[in-house]
């Protein structure tokens, strides 16, 4: 069985609020959160005073923060913006993360050009590098997510990117391959297979998300969110390849199942059906790996 100390989830689709974030996470008899917003705010982006008293809760609350959903060279920036900004926002994350024990980042290579474009591969890499080398120099650890950015093209991609980035490690995220097509393949360019691809990557992988849906079917479209191990990620079969490999990271849940954290309005968002719905998602997880 594996130790519930090793389990995470980005709570903030339980709740924005913090205190019901900590509620969610106590309730499922876990002690850490990867943290992403609070409020109306990215942890690294929050007001200094708002920050500082986040800090201080979680402390007393003894809940722990072991990973930073950063927005760096996220999914919302295309690779000719002002690099001054996602340096800015490297800078505002560590000393967060220091005050707050955390080791590990997450990052990403920034959003995909249309294919067929030039994917300007070479300013992705020299950015990445800078990124990754000021969190190393300050200690910490910078992993790569297989998300909606150039990274997540394919497994092919996410190694290109470690062979590339020195000290670049990877996320994996078990539900974002359902959605994306393998762009290392051949036309019409297929559906990626997320066990392929976490097999591919795994020896350079130091956190996982969980994540399950179904096909959407065609481009574009939002796939259907489903809980662990009853959609198409095949997560099942991949924790128990990663366990069985000796995998002793964490294992951080996104549901995505009650709202997708994409959503245009949260105002507009049942919060009680996400909370309800991210612990009811956490208990699966565990029930889950209880089987494995």
């Amino acid at each position: 069985m594996i130790s519930i100390d090793r389990l995470t989830g980005f709570a903030d689709e339980a709740s924005r609020d913090l205190e019901k974030q900590i509620a969610a996470t106590k309730e499922l008899g876990w002690s850490a959160i990867s943290a992403r917003m609070i409020g109306e705010h990215n942890i690294h982006e929050m007001p200094e005073d708002d920050f500082a008293r986040a800090a201080d809760r979680l402390d007393e609350a003894g809940i722990r923060i072991v990973e930073f959903g950063s927005l760096i060279a996220n999914w919302g920036k295309k690779i000719d913006s002002d690099f001054d900004i996602t340096l800015a926002e490297v800078e505002r994350a560590i000393p967060r993360m220091n005050r707050l024990g955390t080791k590990l980042v997450r990052v990403m290579s920034y959003a995909q050009q249309p294919w067929g474009e030039d994917q300007h591969e070479e300013e992705r890499f020299r950015r990445l590098r800078e990124i990754v080398k000021r969190f190393e120099d300050a200690g910490l650890t910078a992993a790569h997510e297989n998300c909606m950015n150039w990274g997540g093209f394919s497994a092919n991609h996410s190694l290109r990117l470690v062979k590339e980035v020195p000290g670049l490690k990877l996320v994996f995220d078990t539900g974002n391959p359902v959605f994306q097509r393998d762009r290392s393949k051949p036309e019409p360019f297929p559906w990626q297979d997320p066990l392929e691809f976490w097999r591919s990557v795994k020896p350079h992988v130091v956190h996982i998300h969980i994540k399950d849906c179904f096909n959407p079917l065609r481009d574009g479209v939002e796939p259907d969110y489903t809980m662990p191990g009853e959609g198409g990620a095949m997560v099942t079969e991949i924790l128990k390849d990663a366990l069985d490999d000796g995998y002793d990271g964490m294992i951080a849940i996104e549901p995505h199942v009650a709202t997708v954290f994409h959503a245009p309005d949260p105002s507009k968002v049942d919060w009680q059906q996400c909370y309800d719905s991210y612990v009811e998602y956490g208990k699966r997880l565990m029930t889950l790996l209880d089987g494995i």
